[in-house]
């Protein structure tokens, strides 16, 4: 695929059908976040600070539960962790950056935005890297100020949603999209199932604890796969039959 003509713009387009799923899911953090007896301004600090709605709502849940801080902490960060592993995909593509457009990429970075920036890179590996910073500001465009918007609408409707539109159904669908196009290798496949096994299995701790051992599971089992997919190659490389 060519490189867009209009990066900007193209990273914008392509990123507006995640619209359907930022609203209602940002709309349910506000709200649920009230509810759960955070004031406005804590509500707007924790979304503009994180952007990540997956752990502010295990954070969220957990201090709900009456967890200890140290308990919701390790296992935001353990959620969170994936960001590093987007960080490192994205190394090639904007790694030569200046320093300021990298901190404020890092600061922006959420699951649409990398879903679809590295898809798009991948597919144009022709794209100049202000090509591609312009492309990814252009995916953050569309995600950022309408999650930080209905985030705010959210937590000022507060319980005036009724509890029958059933927003929760957000986080799940947002995932089944950001993931399912993603899982394109055995790794992939092997951390998702692991994920999978390890969450069901360790459901019965407390504190939803098993959702930090499944995330440090599903990752060990997909560098493993992949190492193990290297080594396989390299010694087929050495030793052709």
């Amino acid at each position: 695929m060519p490189p867009p003509r209009h990066p900007f713009r193209a990273g914008f387009r392509d990123c507006l059908p995640f619209v359907l799923i930022v609203i209602p899911f940002s709309t349910l953090f506000g709200v649920v976040a009230r509810d759960a007896g955070l004031d406005l301004l804590q509500v707007m600090s924790m979304s503009v600070i994180v952007i990540a709605g997956a752990s502010q709502f295990t954070a969220l849940a957990l201090l709900q539960d009456g967890a200890p801080v140290f308990v919701a902490l390790l296992a935001a960060l353990a959620v969170n962790l994936r960001m590093a592993m987007y960080s490192a995909a994205l190394v090639p593509h904007l790694g030569a950056a200046p320093l300021g457009a990298r901190a404020l990429a890092a600061y922006l970075m959420v699951d649409q935005s990398f879903a679809v920036a590295v898809r798009r890179y991948e597919e144009s590996p022709d794209m100049t890297l202000s090509q591609k910073l312009r492309y990814y500001f252009g995916c953050m465009a569309v995600v950022c100020p309408i999650w930080y918007g209905c985030t705010l609408a959210g937590a000022l409707m507060g319980q005036a949603i009724p509890a029958s539109l059933s927003l929760d159904f957000a986080v799940p669908v947002c995932f089944i999209a950001l993931l399912a196009p993603l899982l394109r290798s055995l790794p992939h496949l092997l951390a998702a199932l692991v994920s999978s096994i390890v969450t069901i299995g360790f459901a019965w701790l407390p504190w939803n604890l098993g959702l930090p051992i499944a995330a440090i599971a599903a990752r060990i089992a997909g560098a493993q796969t992949e190492l193990f997919l290297r080594r396989r190659s390299a010694r087929r490389a050495e030793c052709p039959a």
